[in-house]
């Protein structure tokens, strides 16, 4: 079976939700795509437990993958322990002691009970591959989103089953990539400091092969929207006056 059309996907998601930020494709894979170099930041010196990466969290990648189509390893997420976890790169037993764990613990902002519950990426994998949607070199296991409430707000319309999540942000990815859930995440502080993200924007996760099915579902959608609006408009004008 050919591979979807994903530049013509990529045109209708973005005028159906009218998106401002460019959905990403993310792909786990055992081989590196061939012709796709790796994201080659320098990394800067380690913390006493050993951290560091390419990035100060996985999130980040994501700000950088609106713009150009790169390959990822375990060590390059290596900074961020609770994405490592939930990307299947290291397991809880790997990050319990490390210091970004027992400064999450310490504040009060996660408690170690729910750890466990998160969802994380079940098969370890040897590259992530992350990218504009259009340039996806192979099918895509996760299509992230940049959201704001009116885009979630067509997005919830459309599916009804929608999960709304909150902290950490980056589990919604393995939500998409096993439950094959649609899931908005409304945030978390850890990855709004480090990737700069807006305080009007939050994130949506699509399962790829989904995709033209979310597709289908956000046209009927938008056109009940759009007939409300239209009725709503016209009766706002009585008030106008």
């Amino acid at each position: 079976m050919p591979s979807p059309d994903y530049a013509a996907l990529d045109t209708e998601l973005r005028s159906l939700l009218g998106l401002q930020t460019a959905p990403i494709a993310i792909t786990f894979s055992d081989q590196a795509p061939p012709d796709t170099a790796p994201y080659d930041a320098p990394m800067p010196s380690p913390t006493p437990d050993g951290r560091t990466g390419r990035v100060p969290a996985g999130c980040v990648f994501w700000t950088h993958a609106t713009e150009r189509t790169f390959i990822t390893v375990a060590a390059d997420h290596g900074n961020c322990s609770v994405g490592s976890v939930t990307h299947g790169f290291k397991t809880l037993e790997d990050v319990g002691g490390n210091a970004d764990v027992a400064a999450l613990l310490e504040s009060g902002w996660v408690t170690m009970d729910i750890m466990p519950t998160l969802p994380m990426v079940q098969q370890r994998p040897n590259f992530i591959t992350y990218g504009p949607l259009p340039e996806t070199p192979s099918d895509p296991d996760v299509i992230l989103l940049r959201l704001n409430a009116r885009q979630a707000m067509v997005l919830s319309d459309a599916l009804p089953e929608l999960r709304f999540e909150g902290k950490p942000q980056c589990h919604i990815i393995p939500m998409a990539k096993e439950g094959q859930e649609v899931a908005v995440s409304v945030g978390c502080m850890l990855s709004r400091v480090r990737t700069g993200m807006s305080n009007n924007e939050m994130t949506g996760a699509i399962p790829g092969p989904r995709l033209a099915e979310v597709i289908d579902k956000l046209k009927t959608a938008s056109a009940a929207d759009n007939l409300v609006a239209a009725y709503a408009s016209e009766d706002k004008q009585r008030f106008d006056v």
